[in-house]
C-alpha cells in the first residue's frame, strides 16, 4: 500500500438474493482494516457497492414478475440496512447501474475497441448462468461447471472479446517479481498454475437478444457488456477515473482488494489484463480470503445451511458476531462456523475475560474510590507482566495488520486481558480495600484501568460500539477523541481525578442451554418395512425440508410431464422442475404451499436448472403434493 493513504475495496455482491455471511465477512474485514488505518492516522477510503447487471439479476427479477432495475433497488435495500446494522463505516457505496459507472465503463470499452484490444469473432463454447462464464469442452468437469458444478448451456454466437492473451507473458513476469500482489501465497501459487495453460482471450460481451441487462456497448447495440468487465470497473470508477484525474491519483493504486477465492481468476487474470490494456497502474494487493464452512460442507443456498447475519445479530449482539469472525478465521484459510463455536468463543474471550476484568475494575473504582478515577502512577514489580504484555499486544496488532493475520493480533490483545485478570487476582485489590489501604489500592485498580484503556483502543475497529461504551465508562468520553495507536503505545494514558461509571453487562454470558438440543439417540431398534434400509438421525438431518410458495408455473418446452416452478423459500426465489405435468393444470399451483428438498443438487433437464424437489404422495395413478396444515409461511423448516 501507498506510505500516505489506503484505500480498501470488497467485491460488489449480487442483487439477485439477500446477503449471507460470507458478504459480511468480507465487508467487516474490510472495516476493521480501515477503522485501524484511521488509528494509525492514514487518510482512508473504504468502498463497497453492489453489482447489478447480468443475467442472474435479469432472472431473478423474472422470477419476481418486476423489472431488472425494480429487483436491484429492492434488494440493495438488504445490503444497506445490514451495513448499517453491522456498523460499516465505508466512505463509498456505488452501484453499477449509476450513471458515474456506466460512462466510464462505456468510455473504457470504445477506446480498448478503437485501439483494436477488442474484436469481433464467433464464440462457440459452454456457457454456465450462475457464473455468467463461457468455458471450453476440455474444462468442464463431468460435463458440467468447473466452479459451481452446476449444468451449462452450449452456445455459439458472435461475440466481441478482450485480446487477454496477448498479455499472458507480462502477467506471469508481473506476478512473480511482486510477491505481494496476489496473497496468501497459496493463492499465488494457484493464480501461476492457471497461467502455465495458454491463456485464451476473453468473451467481454452478450447478445440483447439473451440478455438485455446490461451496460450497451457503446460500438454495437445489439449486444451488452460482460458483467465481470462491467464490474470490476467499478474499483476506479468510483474514485474518479476519467472524470477527476485529481481524486484518482489520489487513491489509486488500491491498498487491498479483498475477495473470497471463488473469484480469484476474475481478479488476478481478467482484472490485471484489463488494467495494463487501460495503461492503469496495478493494484497494491488482490487477498483472498477462505470460505465459512458449516463442519466440512461450504456454505450454500442449495444444501440451505448459509447463515442468516441478521439472525446471528438479532441473537447476540453486532460487536460480538464482528469479534466472532475477525477472531474465528485465520486470513486466507477456511473456518467453520457453528452456534456452539460461536457460543464457547464469546463467552471465553468476551464475557469470561474481558467483560469480568471490565466489571471488576469499574466495580472497585465505583464502590471503593467514589467512582474517582486514582491518580496517575509508575508501575512497580507487581505491574511488570501486566504492562510488558500490553504494550506488546499494541505492537502485534500493528504488525499484524500488516501481515493480515488479524485472528493473531486479537489473540494478543485477549492475552493482555488474561494478564490483567491474573493481576486482579495475584495483588487481591479487595483485601486492600478490606484493610483500608487505599494508596496501594488506587495503585492497583489505575494499572488495571489502564490495561483496559489500550484493550478498549485496540478492539474498538472489531467492536466499535462495546468498546465505545467501555472507553467511556473509563471517563475517556468525547473529549479524548478517537484512539490513535500512537497513544495506545504509551502506558499512562488514562487521567485521575475524571468520574468513572459502572458498565453493567458489557458481554452477559449466553448459557449453553440457549443452543438446539441435539436428538436424542434412540431408546429401542427401530424397525422397518421389508426391503426397506433402517437409517439413523443424523442421515434424516443432512435433508433440509423446507415450505415454499408457488409464485408462477407453466409446461416446460419439449416435455408432456414437467412444469417449470418459481418457487418462494423465504427471502429466496428458486427454480424447480417437476414431474407432475400430468396431475396438476399450471395455473392452479399458483398460490399454494408445498414442501420442498431446499438442499437436493441442482440438475439440468431439457436445459433448465432445477433447485430443488417438491414432494408428493403417490398410489397408484393417483399423486398428491403435500402441503402444510393452517398459514405456515414460505421457509419455514419442515421435520
Amino acid at each position: 500500500m501507498g506510505a500516505d493513504t489506503f484505500y480498501v475495496t470488497t467485491p460488489i455482491y449480487y442483487v439477485n438474493d439477500k446477503p449471507h455471511i460470507g458478504h459480511a465477512y468480507t465487508t467487516i474485514l474490510a472495516d476493521v482494516l480501515a477503522r485501524y488505518h484511521r488509528l494509525l492516522g492514514l487518510p482512508t477510503h473504504f468502498l463497497t457497492g453492489t453489482d447489478e447487471h447480468g443475467q442472474k439479476v435479469q432472472r431473478a427479477a423474472q422470477a419476481n414478475g418486476i423489472t431488472p432495475q425494480e429487483q436491484c433497488d429492492r434488494t440493495v435495500v438488504r445490503f444497506q440496512e445490514l451495513w448499517q446494522r453491522l456498523e460499516i463505516t465505508h466512505d463509498d457505496f456505488i452501484r453499477t447501474t449509476e450513471p458515474r459507472h456506466t460512462a466510464i465503463v462505456q468510455r473504457l470499452l470504445r477506446e480498448l475497441y478503437e485501439r483494436g484490444e477488442i474484436y469481433a469473432a464467433e464464440y462457440a463454447g459452454w456457457y454456465c448462468v450462475p457464473c455468467e462464464r463461457f468455458f471450453m469442452e476440455k474444462d468442464l468437469v463431468d460435463g458440467q461447471c468447473p466452479e459451481c458444478h452446476r449444468g451449462v448451456e452450449k452456445l455459439v454466437e458472435k461475440s466481441y472479446f478482450f485480446r487477454m492473451s496477448a498479455y499472458q507473458s507480462w502477467l506471469v513476469e508481473y506476478i512473480e517479481t511482486h510477491p505481494h500482489f496476489i496473497q496468501p501465497e497459496h493463492r499465488r501459487q494457484e493464480t501461476l498454475g492457471f497461467l502455465r495453460q495458454p491463456l485464451g482471450d476473453l468473451c467481454i460481451s452478450r447478445p440483447r437478444s439473451r440478455l438485455s441487462w446490461g451496460i450497451e456497448l457503446p460500438f454495437d447495440a445489439d449486444y451488452v457488456t460482460y458483467v465481470w468487465f462491467d464490474a470490476l470497473v467499478n474499483y476506479i470508477s468510483a474514485i474518479g477515473y476519467g472524470v477527476d484525474e485529481a481524486r484518482f491519483a489520489r487513491w489509486w493504486p488500491a491498498s487491498y482488494h479483498l475477495i473470497g477465492k471463488d473469484i480469484l481468476t476474475t481478479h488476478t487474470v481478467y482484472w490485471p489484463t484489463m488494467l495494463k490494456a487501460m495503461g492503469v497502474p496495478m493494484p497494491e494487493s488482490i487477498f483472498a480470503h477462505g470460505w465459512w464452512l458449516v463442519g466440512r460442507d461450504k456454505m450454500s443456498k442449495s444444501l440451505g445451511n448459509v447463515v442468516n447475519p441478521m439472525q446471528m445479530i438479532d441473537a447476540y449482539g453486532v460487536d460480538a458476531f464482528r469479534y466472532f469472525l475477525m477472531a474465528e478465521m485465520s486470513l486466507g484459510q477456511d473456518a467453520s462456523f457453528t452456534e456452539e463455536a460461536f457460543v464457547t468463543r464469546y463467552n471465553a474471550d468476551l464475557a469470561n475475560d474481558l467483560g469480568n476484568l471490565a466489571s471488576r475494575v469499574l466495580k472497585m473504582i465505583s464502590r471503593n474510590l467514589g467512582g474517582v478515577m486514582p491518580a496517575a502512577c509508575e508501575p512497580g514489580a507487581d505491574e511488570e507482566e501486566l504492562v510488558g504484555l500490553t504494550l506488546a499486544a499494541v505492537r502485534s496488532m500493528q504488525d499484524r495488520i500488516k501481515a493480515m493475520q488479524l485472528d493473531r493480533g486479537l489473540a494478543d490483545v485477549l492475552a493482555a486481558v488474561r494478564a490483567a485478570n491474573r493481576y486482579f487476582d495475584r495483588v487481591k485489590p479487595w483485601s486492600l480495600a478490606k484493610a483500608g489501604d487505599t494508596a496501594r489500592l488506587g495503585q492497583v485498580l489505575y494499572h488495571a484501568a489502564e490495561c483496559l484503556r489500550i484493550v478498549a483502543g485496540l478492539l474498538l475497529p472489531v467492536m466499535p460500539a462495546k468498546m465505545t461504551a467501555l472507553r467511556e465508562a473509563l471517563g475517556l468520553g468525547a473529549v479524548a477523541g478517537v484512539p490513535s495507536l500512537a497513544r495506545l503505545s504509551r502506558w499512562g494514558g488514562l487521567t485521575g481525578g475524571v468520574a468513572v461509571s459502572d458498565i453493567a453487562g458489557l458481554f452477559p454470558r449466553v448459557e449453553r442451554a440457549a443452543l438446539p438440543a441435539a436428538p436424542a439417540a434412540p431408546q429401542a431398534k427401530a424397525s422397518s418395512p421389508a426391503g426397506v434400509a433402517v437409517i439413523g438421525i443424523d442421515e434424516v438431518s443432512r435433508v433440509h425440508l423446507r415450505t415454499a410458495r408457488i409464485l408462477a408455473a407453466e409446461r416446460l418446452e419439449g416435455s408432456d410431464k414437467l412444469l417449470k416452478l418459481s418457487v418462494e423459500i423465504g427471502a429466496e426465489t428458486r427454480q424447480i422442475v417437476a414431474g407432475i405435468a400430468a396431475f396438476y393444470e399450471a395455473a392452479a399451483l399458483v398460490g399454494r404451499t408445498v414442501i420442498v428438498v431446499a438442499n437436493l443438487k441442482p440438475a439440468t433437464l431439457f436445459g433448465v436448472t432445477s433447485e430443488g424437489m417438491l414432494l408428493a404422495a403417490r398410489r397408484g395413478k393417483r399423486l398428491s403434493l403435500l402441503t402444510v396444515d393452517g398459514d405456515i409461511p414460505s421457509g419455514a423448516a419442515v421435520g
